[in-house]
């Protein structure tokens, strides 16, 4: 450890995205994790919970104080609940829904850093955004930055098991995902608001979000896809995708069509858009994990401590 290695506290380590940032971290050049706290699981390897993940590493009960940064992992209305009973020195990035909405945020920025790049750089506080919403956003941010978005945009989207956390329910457990696909949450899914407002900067006053999610039968990933009323041509569209999105290293454009297996394990979001029939439709994809959660969190990281946005996030899929 150098001066300049920043030093990591992971708060509900043992869940799943906790365990993708334990395992990002551990090979990022500039950091070292301090602390992984779990109060379930303290005095314990973490390698007997996250399988993938070797070495002598503790569970811990309690933060290290003097972490440089703090992500919080813990289940929704939880993040709050902790940051008023403990004391934080350094930066937080928090996972959970707590802070993501501008009547709820505080001193949080919403850490999505295709369109808040320098205000994630300048901030001690990031609201990481939820993992449909990512996808779903980096789908519509260029529509609504030309005020594009006219009608009624219709959205489905279908995410694997992993979305659902590792606490079990009726719905999440294998006999009931395998060889299954269902709906929840139609048209009523919590990540509509911060999608909402997200594309409300950018354009104003908006249509109608109909969105209708899907619990499907694999366990990464997210795929979405997107439609509304367009008038343009496809050569306009495919230019004004490539230039939103020119400076983003985690964002392409694909010219042809996308599948799940091009972004599983990375911290990429794959799209493509196609006009048809007086449409508009873009397709993304997502690793809910990763571009959808803890990768995010460790890009936004990056941008916070003046690092480049790419460190430890350099990830092949597994594409076979």
């Amino acid at each position: 450890m150098t001066d300049s290695t920043i030093k990591a506290a992971v708060i509900g380590a043992a869940g799943y995205t906790g365990g993708e940032l334990i395992r990002l971290l551990q090979y990022h050049p500039n950091t070292i994790i301090t602390s992984a706290v779990s109060e379930s699981q303290a005095g314990k390897r973490v390698s007997t919970v996250h399988g993938d993940i070797t070495g002598d590493m503790i569970f811990s009960a309690e933060i290290d104080q003097d972490a440089d940064v703090v992500f919080l992992c813990m289940g929704h209305g939880k993040s709050r609940e902790w940051l008023q009973n403990n004391k934080v020195s350094g930066k937080v990035i928090d996972l959970s829904q707590d802070f993501r909405l501008k009547a709820t945020a505080g001193d949080f920025v919403y850490g999505l850093p295709e369109i808040n790049k320098a205000e994630i750089a300048a901030a001690s506080y990031i609201a990481n955004p939820g993992c449909f919403a990512t996808a779903i956003q980096l789908a519509l941010l260029p529509l609504a930055s030309e005020n594009l978005v006219k009608s009624a945009i219709h959205i489905n989207g279908i995410t694997g098991s992993t979305g659902a956390g590792q606490s079990l329910s009726p719905t999440s457990h294998f006999s009931w995902r395998n060889n299954n696909i269902s709906l929840y949450k139609v048209f009523d899914h919590q990540h509509l608001n911060e999608i909402g407002e997200t594309l409300e900067g950018l354009q104003g006053d908006l249509p109608e979000l109909l969105f209708v999610p899907v619990r499907g039968n694999f366990t990464r990933g997210i795929f979405i896809t997107a439609y509304t009323e367009y008038d343009g041509t496809q050569s306009d569209i495919t230019d004004l995708y490539n230039n939103f999105y020119q400076g983003a290293p985690f964002t392409h454009v694909s010219s042809g069509e996308i599948h799940l297996k091009q972004v599983v394990n990375t911290n990429n979001c794959m799209i493509n858009v196609t006009v048809k029939k007086g449409q508009v439709l873009v397709t993304s994809a997502i690793d809910n994990l990763l571009k959808g959660a803890s990768g995010q969190a460790v890009q936004n990281m990056n941008l916070m401590f003046g690092l480049d946005e790419s460190s430890g996030l350099n990830l092949k899929a597994s594409y076979f």
